[in-house]
């Protein structure tokens, strides 16, 4: 009877929320990367140099990094519906002012590199908070056993918003002179739409907690807020015992850098992925498919290897084998210049990057307790995306030192590797995962 509560109630939670918020995260991820595609005309519009475009790419998360934890507590204060509203609403007007650089730097007198830069800024402050937002929101409904298959599906939207974005941001490079913009601001344009309905949506959409689930039966409510609250009441032992000491928090910290070598990896490739495709010498159409390519097999990974982690109720070997291929495929490609090659390589990358980052989301979610869970979550994922400005910039920066991209591939190659290394010496205790006993 309880495991037919537990299969009726989970069942109508994921379906409740997890497509919606695949499609958030999709058009959130979009709005953040896009401007790699954008980049292959818009350098020469606004006279970029390679560095001015990774380190404008990574002020953005300069910016994230400063709102995430104060974002993530005015949350959980005030409730996911109205604070994920408000984050879309906002990263969708500033997205699609992306397009009007060149009007905004001549009427503010700025240069258009300023002008980049700033917006840049502005974007990560207006996003910050959404990701651990949605991480914090998910323990409020979700059980962790479910936690690496649940994360899994919801991150999937990140390989598929570049699988699928890629070709359509191509398509939208081709619009060139339409109505007189330049094809990088169809883009800009295009992609920022669907953040700003999103946005209205979800305030209606979302539910905050539980408790306040009317679309549950009874039954199912009180099951879900039992099982939750329990959970909770196991780990208070280990958790550290409110917002300032979770941002202390040892293993807080060590997770940081854990998810820094991974989102270096996901950001330092994927920025310059397009760029990486088109020397390649294929045209701005074709360059969008194969760069789909690793993403395609990041999805499988992340959604396969997350599920098989719950499955087996592992964590710490799962994670370890992920950041290796990480390691393998990008650090790899750096030493291959056949195009095929480098293709597979990267695609060996991806499938290791994506697989991680569902399975690394389990393990605060694992120890952290009570008012610790969000500045927890957003401290470890504001630290940890310093490395989307670290990755783009220093990839960037080599680029411009060097003529190629070797030696940034395998400085991004060393990140998940020293990820690897913290995730094994950190290891993970399973119990804080497993469903509560009858006696509790």
């Amino acid at each position: 009877m309880a495991d037919d509560i537990e299969r009726r109630t989970l069942r109508l939670v994921a379906w409740r929320f997890i497509p919606f918020l695949i499609v958030c995260y999709f058009v959130a991820y979009l709005d953040r990367v896009n401007v790699g595609f954008a980049k292959l005309t818009m350098d020469a519009d606004l006279k970029l140099s390679e560095t001015a475009f990774g380190f404008g790419a990574g002020l953005f998360f300069l910016a994230y990094f400063l709102f995430e934890v104060p974002s993530n507590i005015i949350l959980d204060k005030v409730g996911a519906r109205r604070w994920i509203a408000r984050i879309m609403l906002s990263w969708g007007v500033i997205s699609g002012a992306m397009a009007f650089i060149p009007e905004i730097a001549s009427a503010t007198g700025a240069s258009a590199e300023y002008t980049f830069y700033l917006l840049r800024i502005l974007l990560g402050f207006a996003e910050a908070g959404f990701f651990p937002g949605i991480i914090f929101f998910l323990t409020l409904w979700f059980p962790a056993a479910y936690r690496a298959r649940i994360v899994g599906y919801f991150m999937a939207a990140v390989p598929l918003s570049s699988a699928f974005g890629s070709p359509v941001s191509a398509w939208l490079l081709g619009l060139d002179g339409a109505s007189g913009l330049r094809g990088w601001q169809w883009l800009f344009i295009v992609e920022a739409l669907p953040s700003i309905i999103l946005g209205l949506v979800t305030f209606f959409y979302l539910t905050d907690r539980p408790g306040d689930a009317t679309w549950l039966d009874a039954e199912g409510r009180r099951w879900l807020q039992r099982r939750l609250a329990l959970e909770d009441q196991r780990r208070e032992h280990v958790s550290p015992g409110n917002a300032l000491a979770s941002l202390a928090d040892h293993r807080v910290l060590a997770l940081s850098l854990v998810y820094f070598g991974s989102v270096a990896c996901l950001y330092g490739v994927g920025f310059w992925m397009p760029t990486i495709v088109k020397g390649f010498g294929l045209s701005i159409a074709m360059t969008g498919w194969v760069n789909a390519i690793p993403y395609v097999v990041g999805f499988v990974g992340m959604v396969w290897w997350g599920l098989r982690s719950d499955r087996e109720g592992e964590r710490t070997i799962h994670l370890a084998i992920a950041l290796a291929l990480a390691a393998i495929g990008v650090g790899g490609s750096a030493f291959l210049g056949d195009p095929v090659l480098k293709m597979i390589a990267l695609t060996i990358g991806a499938f290791g990057v994506f697989a991680s980052l569902p399975i690394f989301w389990t393990l605060p979610t694992a120890f952290l307790a009570g008012s610790a869970v969000a500045p927890g979550i957003a401290a470890i994922n504001s630290i940890g995306n310093l490395s989307g400005y670290f990755g783009p910039f220093v990839m960037g920066w080599i680029k411009d030192a060097t003529g190629g991209f070797a030696w940034g591939l395998m400085t991004i190659a060393a990140c998940a590797v020293v990820a690897l290394i913290i995730t094994v010496a950190l290891g993970h205790d399973p119990h804080l995962e497993r469903a509560p006993e009858a006696a509790e």
